[in-house]
């Protein structure tokens, strides 16, 4: 069946070129209109604060599924690294617990963030490079990710779009978008499944100094299927009012292999080894999560807009057993998340020279975890926040803003922002500081551990402080109708760092609480403690280009020097010193490259893409420095218009040269992608 699939796909480009396409070609726009950087619309090259911007054409042109994916394509200072616990964001040298990831404007919350976005309706991704925690609150220490989705304005847009790859690998995704006059419907469905895969099928062991690969079953990819739904309705009553209401669910369920083992080692009393064979899963991990939320939206003029935005966040996890002597299967919760953020905010144009933003926030947050033995754990974040436009004369503008936060942990926090910004011709200059900050989560404030393997404890803290950080950017850009440059430069600053701290021996015996778990058998004994700060500094350049008969050309890079401290136990000294290393999950230089081709004729259109992404040694503090990667992609998407359905097959080539990591299994791995793959996608769209 999938090979019938591919044959088709491929004959059908081969015959498409015979017909033609009426609409001409939306060419990447080199300005388009940005809002995260200041919470108020902007065109981009008027932006006191500078957004990166990835449009829905780039997303199709380089076909991707995913919004990791299309981040780590399409710019240089995100990258991935995958683990045991899935795949994580890194940004500007800093893992996603630093980033806010917004769909909307709206906060996503949870375990599967990047999971529970759909990218066939994506309009454009902005992307706000510094922290912006005076205007987006908690996290936003390293940026800003906020994905605008596509809303017709009038009629009907019906599409769907499916893509096959190697492995298992299948993404569908359908949306349908209706709007009557006042009231408007905007519904889409995704769903996504791999296999499980390895690269390397053997997992390394040490005796003495000798190297013994063993087989193990466990996958470097893990299975899985998820799928997500979401609705929302929109009533706009009359050019003032207008109201919505919004829906979402989302789940994910692991699909291990049940009959895959593993080795242990174990040396004996004679100095010789035994291996012993064991299952390597008895579960699979379920996630689930529903949002829901409203609004509304009162204009009273044209320089006055309010909004009132209520939405909750709901995450489940559990474990699905399975019992391979009776083939029952039972549930056991491990996690529960609940998220409710509550925010009224007004834009005041004061003046032809002078924006207001400013507004109040409610953020109200719950915990149960079975597996961090957290029975019921809530916080209550309250915020105040202002941010000022300023146009000082013509070609230089200012901004400043200030958030007042009051946690019920941890007291009251002021975080501000300032910048400056003059252009003049194509010329584009920026300067900006910022505070950020980053609320320990209540997992890393009641979380306890015990890990019977390693005979480690981890207790709970809840004297933790907030992490903060001081971030310096600096910008020049030059732009015109067919080429845009830009240069950034950024500092980056961050204090108070949470890490695992182990306990001195001093410490254990001058406790009786200690003293006790030591009794018991552990012989490590650690809590999360603000011990760690880190120094990032990095630039980025990215230049675009917009060539004749339909070419256009695009390059990126980011070098960022990053430099950690780390409190940590000397284990044969017995006390404590500072260990500088790279941060971890850090990668020094990233590079990417797209070349795109566009060509009508008639109600035919073709596109061509190349894309390259190569980056340098990413650096682990638990297992060292990963290999340094590449990987380029090779796509072609065909349109064919009949009226108001269009048509779009394509066809491509998924990591040309056949790059893959054969590290043993359990690695730092720079990449996990399989291998040279092809694969085949079909899109429909229907517009009235």
């Amino acid at each position: 069946m999938k090979k019938t699939t591919i044959t088709l796909l491929i004959l059908s480009t081969i015959v498409l070129p015979t017909f033609a396409q009426t609409d001409s070609v939306n060419y990447a726009t080199l300005n388009p209109v940005v809002i995260t950087a200041t919470g108020t619309y902007h065109k981009a090259a008027n932006s006191p604060l500078a957004v990166r911007v990835l449009s829905a054409k780039e997303l199709k042109d380089a076909q991707v599924t995913n919004v990791q994916e299309a981040l780590t394509r399409l710019t240089t200072n995100i990258t991935l690294h995958t683990n045991g616990m899935g795949t994580f964001v890194n940004f500007n040298g800093v893992s996603d617990d630093y980033i806010v990831i917004m769909v909307n404007g709206k906060r996503v919350s949870g375990d599967d963030r990047w999971e529970r976005m759909s990218v066939n309706n994506i309009k454009r991704i902005e992307i706000y490079s510094g922290a912006a925690s005076a205007l987006y609150g908690s996290d936003a220490i390293a940026g800003v990710i906020n994905i605008i989705t596509e809303e017709i304005k009038d009629g009907v847009d019906a599409s769907a779009y499916t893509q096959i790859r190697s492995k298992g690998r299948r993404d569908d995704e359908i949306n349908l978008d209706i709007n009557a006059g006042k009231l408007s419907s905007f519904t889409s469905y995704s769903h996504h499944q791999a296999d499980n895969w390895q690269v390397n099928k053997y997992q390394l062991f040490q005796e003495g100094e000798t190297e013994v690969p063993k087989l193990t079953g466990r996958p470097m990819s893990t299975g899985f299927h998820s799928n997500n739904i979401s609705e929302k309705l929109e009533w706009k009553f009359n050019d003032q009012w207008s109201a919505y209401i919004k829906g979402d669910f989302y789940d994910n369920l692991t699909d291990r292999p049940q009959n895959a083992t593993y080795f242990t080692q174990k040396k004996q009393t004679d100095g010789t080894y035994s291996y012993s064979q064991k299952s390597a899963y008895t579960y699979d991990i379920y996630h689930k999560s529903y949002s829901y939320g409203g609004g509304i939206r009162w204009n009273p003029n044209a320089n006055t807009h309010i909004y009132l935005d209520v939405y909750s966040d709901n995450f489940v996890s559990k474990y699905k057993y399975w019992q391979t002597a009776e083939k029952e299967e039972y549930d056991e919760t491990r996690k529960r998340t609940h998220y409710v953020n509550e925010t009224l905010r007004g834009i005041f144009r004061l003046a032809d020279w002078n924006k207001l933003s400013a507004g109040m926030e409610l953020v109200q947050e719950s915990l149960n975890s079975q597996s961090d033995n957290i029975d019921f754990e809530t916080t209550n974040t309250y915020n105040l926040f202002a941010q000022d436009e300023i146009s000082i004369m013509k070609g230089l503008d200012a901004i400043a803003g200030l958030r007042y936060t009051y946690n019920d942990n941890f007291g009251s926090n002021f975080t501000p922002n300032i910048g400056l910004f003059y252009h003049i011709g194509g010329f584009r200059f920026r300067a900006s500081y910022a505070g950020g900050y980053r609320t320990p989560t209540l997992s890393q404030m009641y979380a306890t551990d015990q890990a019977k393997t390693t005979a480690r404890y981890t207790l709970n803290n809840t004297s933790l402080d907030p992490e903060k950080n001081n971030f310096w950017n600096i910008n020049a850009e030059y732009s015109n109708a067919f080429v845009s440059l830009s240069v950034s430069g950024f500092i980056n600053k961050i204090r108070d760092m949470i890490n695992y701290r182990t306990m001195s021996q001093e410490e254990i015996e001058a406790s009786t609480k200690l003293s006790a778990i030591q009794a018991e058998g552990w012989t490590t004994i650690r809590q999360r403690d603000n011990i760690d700060k880190a120094t990032l500094k990095g630039i980025s350049a990215n230049v675009k280009f917009i060539l004749p008969a339909g070419f256009s050309l695009g390059a990126g890079y980011t070098f960022t020097d990053s430099e950690a401290e780390t409190l940590s136990l000397n284990t044969s000294t017995k006390t404590y010193e500072i260990k500088k290393t790279p941060v971890d999950k850090s990668v020094k230089h990233v590079g990417n490259v797209n070349a795109s081709w566009d060509k009508t004729w008639g109600n035919y259109h073709i596109n061509v893409c190349l894309n390259g992404h190569i980056q340098s040694k990413r650096y682990s503090s638990t297992y060292g420095y990963a290999p340094h990667t590449s990987q380029w992609n090779l796509t072609t998407r065909h349109s064919i218009t009949f009226d108001q359905f269009i048509l779009e097959p394509g066809i491509g080539i998924e990591n040309i040269f056949n790059k893959k990591d054969t590290s043993y299994w359990n690695s730092n791995f720079s990449t996990i992608n399989p291998g040279r793959t092809l694969f085949v996608s079909l899109a429909l769209r229907f517009r009235k």
